[in-house]
């Protein structure tokens, strides 16, 4: 039974609380609140901060002897009380995963009911030292950081169980080969009374294990593991089908035809490895294409299962492997899609930057929580406890002081904190312990004992500065997951407030704070709006920039596949606010031209050349290293490269390209014309009459002064 809708709430004070949970309370004067949702959302509570009393009136049956009722609040932004009939039920606080009260009694005692609960998403004045478990939602350089999550996002519902419950359910499959395959269970029983039962598994049509167990009354953890001869495997996209197997566990009492409780989820057959940041997946190796994606929605609970599906399918055009479920907890519709397309995903806990010391305890609660929650999807690939943990709060449109920024960033990713020792430490043994068949990262970004965030071209450096730094400390790109650059969205997006009048005077503060634009960063990189004559040209210098800076890094992070690359996750990938952000996407899901580059950058074969200089002088040698990468699980076969320069000069290269390999095809060496002007590079690679892959790059020839 669903419980949504229109429900009654008001913003809270002491008076009220003393008597809002009471039955009989008036509440006909209240504002609406949508169920789910969040309370933002809601005209009447569009500008609160919370916290919100809330009432729901409802009429259930009562339960048949020998059932128990439940009431289920899927997900609540962030913390709650609750009430049913003027009874105080419990608190929540975590807002990703379930939280379930019995009820039995109370809806024993009559068949109308009110549920009363007050709702807190506390705003974090402190943002180097947080409160809330709440990721991106609460803090991010992508999100307006004025918003209030607050609400019940998720479903609130009631079910009914015989007298054995299962209130948990973790699968996990750490061993699988196309011989046979384990996968490991774990379930919390909850029992009225002292109880012998059947455990029943099925795993799809093949196999169905019974095991006989004895419950004390109350919770009961059991663990048990079942053997899979012959199994079809689930394989990522790129190495084969994602095949997904439907798993049954019931608790049947022995003098009981039918089961007390049924748990059913879709699950996939496989096996994850990573040594040094190289993936493999059921034994075979695979480079790590991917991007960082935030929620569809700031407001979650809006993003619909179309929209999540979408981003996925995107991704896929693009040629990704995977997606970083970047600092937070998504829907479930992310996971089911993710499993059903092969799609991989680096799954992030909801935390970023920095935190209280007094949250310890509950994120290691909410790390177990989340793998309680999602550990039988196949498609999560690995665990991350914390994105960047630095405790950094600096207002996103207002880095001028660039240099102390930098010096805050090295220092909080050099010296030992409380949050990097202690917070992630602890979080990475929690969920080392709660999974073992996936590799844990403690936490990202904090090189060189994790993967690195390199926004060399943004940042720091210049964009062509990424293969020198590895050539000079290789560690630093075994996995690079997180480098790009901003671009305006395409079009005249309105929140921009462009008047082509007044040009280049925007609301630089009001696009700074609520819309993530970085102008002192434009400045940097020689993007200032006003060296412009136009907002048009700005836009599409921005998106030529970030276009050039995607491509040619990607390029060089697969020339270095496997030595010592693994991979990479660019940043990132759509927009779920209207924003000038790092995207490829915007809101509206309207590419950028750093889309296609991403799209060309990840295909499957590609050809690549070193980025040349930004300028030659006449008579200057070039010299070019020109690499072919495949990512193909086949041989491409004897192919033909060609390189074709500005005023004629031709090479031509041909060879052998195995599967999944970087081949070095030789040097394209030439020297600068005479003539100042434009000078382009074209590479082609052919196999037999077909064209497989080509690239271009662009330098000048001038006069030295």
């Amino acid at each position: 039974m669903e419980l949504a809708g229109r429900w009654r709430a008001v913003e809270a004070d002491e008076a009220l609380r003393r008597t809002y949970p009471e039955p009989d309370f008036d509440d006909r004067a209240w504002g609406g609140l949508e169920v789910p949702g969040h309370w933002r959302s809601s005209a009447d509570f569009a500008e609160s901060e919370g916290p919100l009393l809330a009432r729901h009136r409802f009429e259930a049956p009562a339960p048949e002897p020998g059932r128990r009722s439940w009431l289920t609040f899927d997900g609540v932004f962030y913390q709650s009380d609750l009430w049913l009939d003027g009874s105080y039920l419990g608190d929540t606080e975590g807002y990703f995963f379930p939280h379930t009260f019995e009820v039995t009694e109370q809806l024993r005692d009559r068949s109308e009911h009110v549920l009363a609960t007050e709702l807190t998403c506390s705003p974090q004045r402190d943002r180097k030292a947080k409160r809330n478990l709440t990721g991106v939602f609460q803090h991010w350089d992508c999100f307006d950081p004025d918003w209030n999550p607050g609400g019940i996002w998720r479903p609130v519902h009631l079910t009914e169980t015989g007298p054995v419950r299962i209130a948990r359910l973790r699968v996990a499959c750490g061993e699988a080969t196309p011989d046979r395959a384990v996968l490991s269970f774990r379930a919390i029983l909850d029992s009225a009374e002292a109880a012998t039962i059947e455990l029943r598994t099925r795993v799809g049509t093949l196999v169905e294990h019974v095991e006989e167990q004895r419950l004390a009354a109350g919770e009961n953890r059991v663990e048990w593991r079942v053997g899979v001869d012959d199994p079809t495997l689930w394989w990522p996209r790129a190495l084969g089908d994602p095949h997904l197997t439907e798993l049954t566990v019931e608790a049947h009492l022995l003098d009981a035809g039918q089961p007390s409780d049924t748990r059913t989820i879709r699950t996939g057959i496989r096996q994850v490895r990573m040594s040094s940041w190289i993936a493999s997946i059921n034994g075979e190796r695979l480079f790590l294409k991917g991007t960082n994606q935030g929620p569809t929605r700031m407001a979650l609970a809006e993003a619909t299962a179309g929209e999540i599906e979408r981003d996925l399918e995107l991704a896929e055009q693009a040629g990704l492997d995977l997606v970083r479920v970047h600092a937070h907890v998504g829907r479930p519709e992310l996971y089911e899609a993710a499993d059903r397309r092969g799609m991989l995903l680096w799954q992030d806990l909801p935390l970023q930057w920095g935190y209280a010391r007094g949250t310890r305890k509950q994120a290691v609660r909410q790390a177990r929580e989340a793998v309680d929650l999602l550990a039988h999807h196949p498609s999560i690939a690995l665990w991350c406890a914390h994105n960047e943990p630095l405790a950094l709060d600096v207002e996103p449109g207002a880095l001028g002081n660039l240099g102390r920024q930098a010096r805050q960033v090295v220092r909080g990713t050099v010296l030992p904190s409380w949050n990097k020792t202690v917070l992630d430490s602890s979080l990475r043994r929690a969920l080392e312990k709660a999974d073992r068949t996936r590799p844990v990262v403690a936490h990202s970004g904090i090189p060189p004992r994790t993967d690195s965030h390199l926004y060399f071209g943004w940042y720091h450096g210049d964009e062509g500065d990424l293969p020198g730094a590895a050539a000079a400390w290789p560690r630093l790109v075994r996995f690079v997951s997180e480098f790009g650059a901003q671009a305006v969205p395409s079009g005249t997006p309105s929140f921009l407030g462009v008047d082509a009048r007044s040009w280049p005077d925007l609301d630089w503060e009001r696009l700074g704070h609520k819309h993530a634009l970085q102008r002192a960063f434009f400045e940097r990189n020689g993007l200032d709006p006003a060296a412009f004559a136009s907002f048009a040209e700005w836009r599409d210098a921005t998106q030529a920039y970030q276009a050039n800076l995607v491509r040619r890094q990607v390029e060089a992070l697969r020339r270095l596949k496997y030595r010592p690359t693994g991979g990479f996750a660019h940043f990132c990938f759509a927009d779920g606010w209207p924003a000038v952000t790092w995207s490829v996407l915007d809101v509206d899901r309207t590419p950028k031209l750093g889309f296609e580059a991403l799209r060309a950058a990840c295909a499957p074969v590609v050809v690549v050349a070193d980025e040349p200089l930004a300028t030659y002088a006449p008579g200057e040698e070039i010299g070019l290293d020109v690499h072919v990468v495949s990512d193909r699980r086949d041989a491409v076969g004897t192919a033909r490269v060609e390189a074709t320069v500005t005023g004629g000069h031709r090479q031509v290269w041909v060879g052998e390209v195995p599967a999944d390999c970087v081949v070095r095809i030789g040097s394209l060496v030439l020297t600068a014309p005479e003539r100042p002007g434009p000078l382009t590079v074209d590479l082609t690679l052919t196999v037999g009459d077909t064209v497989v892959a080509t690239n271009r790059y662009t330098t000048a020839v001038t006069r030295s002064v």
